[in-house]
């Protein structure tokens, strides 16, 4: 039985209660900890309904941490995207830090020397290119390699189900898109966890030993409202339900808002025709150096827009429309973020909002038949 998916489960009969991540089904998880040397991939999302740090809360319960492995942005969650973050020591706990961004994306075997379990908790926004599902892959065929048990403690996803955007092309994998998946993909962290193992993923088609604690209470039709930002330019609920549809921006020339306090809320560019909405980015807590640093950007404040429950392309189409000098609107990262160039060519044809997601049809529905097998909730 040692490479079959567990899903651990904590029935409750009351009704109406909050949803409890899976940090918080500690009842669960807590005996498979005791007397192992564990280490752990987390960040400052890794927190209990007090507010507890997971790290914290296992030390206190006399679980042994060995080592943090931190993903992008790093253990505090405050460096900027794709900065560079050094390995090194939490102040509060005296623990190492292994950097999994970078030049070290999958952990050496002699940095699990001596572990005998690994704890994955980090909150997921469930759009591909967000770079915890590809530090997850890396941990998992580390995990798989060095016959490690992996232990997921699940989050919900704060855009539910929905799946939508175009699938990715194996051609264009990279670490901001690694698996043939939709730009939304509708899943938490624990059932793409188990996607990947089921669909034969990780290198040389290695299976990884898996534990998922499950939410309790959670279905992914349920609002899901982060309690802490889970990166530095994701401030809010907002920023997060508009985080896949505007980060198809960062392939751009034009700005999504960082250095200002409206990242994922807004976008524009000195190279739009002035409206009546103008920012001039600044550099911040997000973002050191931003684009466009200092220099007033024209484009539009979407902060007050209400929910979308799918891929938002009419921004993306309204920008290049309005951009004088087409050649420049699209750089080489738009591809990699799409995950095909296809999406780019329907845009510079003209291709409409209706006619591109009709062509994303076919390969929505046969994602959705392979996902229905991981689905937990």
């Amino acid at each position: 039985m040692g490479n079959v998916t567990s899903v651990i489960e904590k029935t409750n009969d009351r009704l109406n209660i909050e949803i409890k991540t899976g940090a918080d089904n500690y009842s669960t998880y807590l005996p498979l900890l005791k007397d192992k040397k564990i280490g752990i991939v987390t960040n400052q999302t890794g927190i209990l309904s007090n507010k507890m740090h997971v790290v914290d809360f296992l030390l206190e319960n006399n679980i042994t941490i060995q080592k943090i492995f931190a993903p992008e942005h790093g253990f505090r969650g405050t460096a900027d995207a794709g900065e560079h973050v050094v390995d090194g020591r939490d102040s509060k706990t005296g623990l190492s830090i292994i950097s999994l961004y970078g030049d070290n994306k999958k952990p050496k075997p002699e940095q699990l020397a001596g572990i005998d379990i690994i704890v994955f908790d980090l909150q997921d926004v469930g759009a591909r290119f967000y770079t915890y599902i590809s530090s997850l892959h890396y941990i998992m065929e580390a995990c798989a390699e060095n016959n490690i048990p992996l232990l997921i403690l699940d989050r919900p996803n704060p855009n539910g189900g929905v799946v939508d955007g175009p699938i990715l092309e194996p051609a264009f994998s990279s670490f901001v898109g690694m698996h043939p998946i939709p730009l939304l993909h509708g899943m938490t962290i624990g059932e793409y966890a188990q996607m990947v193992n089921g669909e034969k993923w990780l290198k040389n088609q290695v299976s990884c030993q898996l534990t998922i604690i499950k939410c309790l209470n959670y279905n992914r039709k349920m609002n899901y409202s982060l309690p802490v930002k889970p990166s530095p330019n994701l401030p809010n609920d907002q920023a997060v339900n508009l985080y896949a549809s505007l980060c198809l921006f960062e392939g751009t020339n034009v700005s999504v808002g960082r250095g200002t306090e409206k990242q994922f809320q807004i976008y524009g560019s000195p190279y739009l025709p002035k409206s009546n909405f103008s920012f001039i980015p600044k550099p911040n807590f997000g973002a050191q150096n931003p684009v466009y640093n200092g220099i007033e950007c024209n484009g539009e404040d979407l902060s007050e827009v209400k929910k979308v429950n799918q891929l938002e392309l009419k921004w993306l189409i309204k920008a290049y429309q309005a951009t004088t000098d087409k050649s420049k609107f699209f750089n080489p990262f738009f591809t990699k973020l799409a995950g095909t160039k296809k999406l780019q060519q329907q845009i510079q044809n003209g291709t409409s909002e209706t006619a591109i997601r009709e062509s994303w049809k076919k390969g929505l529905i046969e994602f959705k038949q392979m996902r229905s097998k991981y689905l937990i909730y």
